[in-house]
């Protein structure tokens, strides 16, 4: 049983089969290895590029799509997370990078950087996250001293994804010694600066073909043409982009429920207990039935924020309660799918256990479950 979607047209369509057949064909045949590896291939960031996977938003110009339709970038998203493909951190690099150098990058740094971003040949990140700054971006300590033609910057950034292959990194700094939401700036930083430094690939739970990584900026001179936006400006230019980020989020854990959800409705269809299936005991159908009605109501309002935020109308708020929904419902949707897969369900051969991992830090990237709700109360208790 699955709800009717208005959402896409024949356009977008066409995209999910050509999204389809690269993962069928570029990424879930070296999925496995890439886990073991910490990381993926560069190669197959070209071979995105080639297909017109980067850089949707950006440009024709510039090598882009020329669309700012956000519905071709939920496309994408679904159906990496249907088929539990989370090395390839494409959504990162269009939907969280992208609105940053599309939005804020001057015409010479546009023809500087954004003909490598849509190809591939550019892989981007960036680091806002520091050892002692996670949700609350006011804490951020990293500086960046004005020397007048550079900058010189110094501090470290830690669980930067796409940390390890980053050719382009836009880094929060301070560049007064106001404290607070005052005097943060954004700078992009080029592989080969000198003083920049990466550190291990972090060994994370799940998600384990992403590269994550800490990042260290010693002294390293960042040129004035490579400044975001304006000066003591940072914190509005992140916040101005967080909506995006938090229902690219969203979509990719409601897509993932609904898929594990399917397979594990499969599965019970199949499995024997007490001599017949287990969708013959009305426990599992009752389980079925709440995870089933659960998503569906979630893709309804998802949905509804996508074609909200194409058009410009979604606000922080309701980024926030989707994030905060979408993620929590995915927590106990595998986590219930898991139980339903009694000991099978904890080998790592198996979907669902995979699933258990991949969704874990959901709730905590782009803004923990917590500061979503504070977001969401604020907004109608003001």
């Amino acid at each position: 049983m699955t709800l009717r979607r208005d959402l896409y047209g024949p356009d977008h369509e066409a995209l999910r089969e050509t999204v389809r057949t690269f993962l069928s064909k570029e990424v879930v045949p070296h999925h496995e290895r890439w886990e073991k590896n910490g990381v993926v291939d560069r190669e197959v960031w070209r071979s995105a590029g080639r297909r017109g996977l980067l850089g949707m938003a950006v440009d024709e110009e510039y090598g882009g799509g020329g669309t700012g339709d956000f519905r071709y970038s939920a496309v994408l998203i679904e159906e990496f997370a249907r088929a539990g493909a989370s090395g390839l951190a494409l959504s990162l690099h269009n939907d969280i990078v992208g609105p940053y150098l599309t939005r804020l990058a001057n015409e010479e740094q546009k023809r500087r950087w954004l003909p490598g971003f849509t190809s591939g040949d550019l892989v981007t990140a960036i680091a806002m996250t520091e050892p002692g700054a996670g949700s609350d971006l006011q804490g951020i300590r990293t500086t960046a001293a004005d020397r007048g033609d550079h900058y010189l910057l110094n501090g470290t950034k830690t669980f930067i994804s796409n940390g390890i292959l980053a050719d382009l990194v836009v880094v929060a700094a301070r560049t007064t010694h106001e404290g607070g939401a005052h005097g943060l700036s954004l700078f992009v930083v080029e592989r080969g600066a000198e003083g920049f430094e990466r550190g291990r690939n972090l060994d994370k739970i799940g998600q384990k073909a992403q590269d994550t990584a800490e990042l260290f900026f010693n002294d390293v001179r960042v040129p004035k043409e490579n400044l975001l936006g304006e000066e003591n400006q940072g914190f509005a230019h992140l916040m101005g982009n967080l909506a995006q980020e938090r229902l690219a989020i969203a979509v990719g854990a409601a897509a993932a429920s609904e898929e594990i959800l399917d397979v594990t409705t499969r599965y019970v269809k199949e499995r024997e207990a007490f001599g017949k299936p287990l969708a013959r005991l009305q426990h599992i159908r009752f389980e079925i039935a709440e995870m089933a009605t659960e998503t569906a109501v979630t893709r309804a309002f998802l949905d509804r924020c996508i074609d909200e935020h194409s058009g410009g109308e979604l606000d922080a708020a309701q980024a926030s309660m989707a994030k905060w929904w979408a993620t929590e419902l995915n927590k106990r949707v595998v986590d219930r799918c898991l139980q339903l897969h009694g000991g099978y369900g904890y080998m790592s051969e198996y979907k669902v256990a995979r699933a258990f991992l991949d969704s874990r830090i959901q709730t905590i990237y782009g803004g923990t479950t917590e500061i979503m709700k504070e977001i969401i109360g604020r907004s109608l208790l003001r």
